[in-house]
């Protein structure tokens, strides 16, 4: 199985809020191939830059990777097509969640987050799978 993380689920496991231990397990589980597009790791860094500071941001992305989430960096035509369709026609989605959505249509993979209010709509929509952390 493969998921792709947004940035609210590997928040959630960075500051070990409720839902982080749903993460840890999927990012322990050998089974499992956990990913990120570099767009939500952005969004993570950038919150622990603002939230403690640029050195705590560095380790956390190190950590991230040495805890072997696979870092996707997709940006070929046809995915920014896909992410820029996505934002058009969801219209509720952030332009960074369309990134983690196009990611995990494009790898088959589910979306863990904690964000009900993005993607609520796009499961009932059947747009994707989703598994929420909280």
């Amino acid at each position: 199985m493969n998921v792709v993380l947004d940035a609210c689920a590997i928040i959630a496991y960075a500051r070990n809020e409720p839902g982080a231990d749903i993460v840890r397990m999927l990012i322990d589980d050998q089974q499992v191939g956990c990913f990120v597009h570099v767009v939500n790791l952005c969004e993570v860094y950038y919150d622990a830059t603002r939230r403690v500071d640029e050195a705590h941001a560095q380790q956390l992305v190190i950590d991230l990777e040495v805890a072997d989430l696979i870092f996707r960096d997709d940006i070929d035509t046809s995915f920014w097509k896909a992410v820029g369709f996505y934002k058009a026609t969801l219209r509720r989605i952030s332009l960074a969640d369309c990134f983690a959505l196009a990611l995990a249509k494009r790898i088959g993979a589910v979306i863990v987050t904690s964000d009900h209010h993005e993607f609520d709509p796009l499961v009932s929509q059947g747009v994707c799978s989703v598994r929420f952390i909280r």
